[in-house]
């Protein structure tokens, strides 16, 4: 009889901690094609920001004039809309 051999992990994965979202709060200035918008956060900073998955499935409007919450892309691209207030 043939013994099994037990195969050893190739990889191990490792965990490691992700940063933590930056979440800024902004007001909508202007409303741009396939739901972009350009928000001015607290500091004053204008930033282009798209509607979150959730809010697109879930159907909310986000009108200008809308106080926002938006998170920041670490790596200075477009930000994410993902709440109203």
């Amino acid at each position: 009889m043939r013994q099994r051999q037990r195969r050893k992990a190739r990889h191990l994965v490792r965990v490691t901690d992700k940063q933590e979202p930056q979440i800024v709060e902004g007001v909508v200035d202007e409303a741009l094609p396939n739901t972009l918008f350009r928000v001015k956060t607290s500091e004053g900073e204008p930033i282009l920001a798209y509607l979150a998955g959730k809010m697109r499935l879930h159907r909310i409007k986000v009108l200008v004039g809308d106080k926002v919450s938006v998170q920041l892309d670490p790596y200075g691209g477009r930000a994410r809309i993902v709440r109203r207030f």
